[in-house]
């Protein structure tokens, strides 16, 4: 296993598990909502033409986020 990326650095068709957010109140919120918690596995499915959204499979249920989003993310690549 390598080190730690930002979740908008990874590529359709990688997998990951979140580590952290590096977001607060109403953006760590989002992301529970979406199931995005720490322990689960990501896999980016999609990135839009132009960068927005980027297009995951958390437990089985398809999320976008945007880019933006994605960088708050901290992952760790399988």
């Amino acid at each position: 296993m390598t080190g730690t990326k930002r979740l908008n650095s990874l590529k359709p068709g990688d997998s990951c598990i979140l580590k952290d957010i590096k977001g607060t109140g109403a953006t760590a919120q989002r992301f529970m909502d979406l199931g995005l918690i720490p322990g689960v596995t990501i896999k980016v499915v999609r990135n839009a033409p132009l960068v927005d959204p980027v297009e995951l499979l958390v437990k089985g249920s398809h999320v976008s986020v945007r880019h933006s989003e994605a960088r708050k993310i901290e992952v760790i690549p399988l």
